[in-house]
């Protein structure tokens, strides 16, 4: 099982590291293990039930877990989808206090094979297609490609493209086979926050979960069963930096062509090897050293 909670916090430290960093890609080291963290106390909300669960105390209610597993049977159910992901990042600031950074990517998928994500800005502009037989990654600032054989499912080929490339995208559970299995995995408490009607434009019920890597908290429409809105804060940023995605624009089954997932500029770009950012330093001295 792909451990997304994980990448996700690798990848927001990297998205980060772009935006400061410009021209430049820094991946940030942080190996699992050691022991397991105390639950979070869930954050502030316009819930309208009793305050959440104290620090300390895991609870597990079963109607945040249905609500989990509505949604993931929900998208389960789609044989093609599209949405807007719009992503802010967090990252220390000169002052001290953190300064926001977001992205957009415009996602199109249709299982079990078939995935295009165009992420707009405001970090570098990045194209990504998987079209059943190759796996190709394009930036159009530099005019870059890299292509390589695509994995037989979007699970695979999500796994792939982190290990090999570097590429993660922070929408990734919505894109798996069974995101249920990916979100309850490892679960040390659940419970149900309450109602919203200030996200995504519909009412939504709001759940929060966290496991030994990241306590979140999840906007649910409350008739769609469509994820709205996601926050994290992972366990050991000590600043507690605070990630957050909204998905809007949901097409259920929309209509796709085998186009849809193939791009003309793979033919202009300048080839480069489909491998992590962080190897071309090492693989260039290696060289040169020879």
């Amino acid at each position: 099982m792909i451990d997304l909670h994980h990448l996700m916090r690798q990848a927001a430290m990297l998205v980060a590291g772009l935006f400061l960093v410009a021209g430049t890609q820094v991946q940030a080291a942080d190996p699992v293990g050691g022991k397991a963290a105390k639950p979070v106390k869930a954050a502030a909300s316009t819930s309208t039930k009793a305050a959440a669960p104290a620090a300390g105390k895991p609870v597990f209610e079963q109607r945040a877990l249905d609500l989990l597993k509505a949604m993931s049977d929900r998208l389960m159910a789609a044989r093609s989808l599209s949405f807007t992901a719009q992503v802010t990042y967090e990252h220390p600031s000169r002052l001290g206090p953190p300064l926001a950074f977001m992205t957009i990517s415009e996602v199109l998928m249709q299982r079990p094979d078939k995935l295009r994500v165009l992420t707009l800005g405001d970090g570098p502009a990045s194209e990504f297609y998987l079209d059943g037989k190759t796996m190709t990654a394009f930036s159009p600032a530099e005019n870059f490609v890299a292509v390589t054989a695509a994995p037989a499912t979007i699970d695979e080929a999500l796994k792939v493209a982190f290990r090999d490339a570097g590429i993660y995208f922070p929408f990734a559970d919505v894109l798996l086979a069974d995101p249920y299995a990916s979100l309850a995995a490892d679960l040390v408490s659940a419970f149900h926050v309450g109602q919203s009607k200030v996200v995504g434009g519909t009412t939504t019920q709001v759940v929060a979960f966290a496991n030994n890597e990241v306590f979140m908290q999840l906007w649910i429409g409350a008739e769609d069963k469509l994820p709205r809105m996601l926050r994290a804060v992972y366990r050991r940023d000590p600043l507690r930096q605070r990630h957050q995605m909204e998905l809007s624009n949901w097409k259920i089954d929309p209509v796709v062509a085998a186009a849809d997932f193939t791009t003309a500029k793979a033919a202009s770009g300048v080839a480069i090897p489909f491998a992590h950012p962080a190897a071309k330093p090492a693989a260039a001295a290696a060289a040169r050293s020879q």
